[in-house]
């Protein structure tokens, strides 16, 4: 035993046990030792508890919907529409990632996506699918997804919030 603090704590091997008593030792009933004047009530099993499908299922609470991690303007999800259109049938959607690049760190990149990915968050707008790898979407949530058509090019832009510099040509960000 050890006191520590006004407390006793006693080591597992010097714990004493108490000696078996009348009340604590196992007991065999012998048969011939019953009373036979009380009537044996035969033993029976519980009734079955009903299906789970009789159960009513607990309701849950309606949940909010979450917002969409990144908003398209109606040029972006018109000129998807056509590249999708061009590609034909197998391809459902386009792929939204970013990549380690550029003089800013970070650019975005836009594939043909003929399965839908696993872990990917998809958004629908307009009748067009965008799926966002998992890997960008912490770079890309508030993002809005614009294309335009000028003199000089035509391309997709990104308006993110999240985006703490750019570079001059606007190809990378960071975040």
């Amino acid at each position: 035993m050890e006191v520590e603090h006004g407390q006793v704590h006693e080591h597992p091997s010097q714990v004493p046990i108490p000696p078996a008593s009348a009340s604590n030792a196992p007991t065999s009933i012998d048969s011939s030792s019953r009373d036979k004047s009380k009537s044996e009530v035969p033993l029976t099993t519980p009734p079955s508890p009903p299906p789970a499908e009789s159960f009513p299922r607990p309701s849950s609470s309606p949940r909010r919907p979450r917002a969409a991690p990144l908003q398209l303007t109606e040029r972006a999800v018109s000129r998807i529409k056509e590249l999708l259109a061009s590609k034909g049938p197998s391809v459902i959607g386009v792929r939204l990632g970013t990549k380690r690049r550029g003089c800013n760190g970070l650019s975005y990149t836009m594939n043909y996506a003929e399965t839908r990915p696993k872990f990917d968050e998809e958004v629908q707008v307009g009748g067009v699918t965008v799926f966002v790898e998992p890997s960008a979407l912490m770079h890309v949530v508030g993002t809005e997804m614009d294309y335009e058509e000028t003199e000089l090019s035509r391309e997709f832009t990104f308006n993110n919030p999240n985006a703490k510099g750019q570079c001059g040509c606007g190809e990378s960000f960071n975040v």
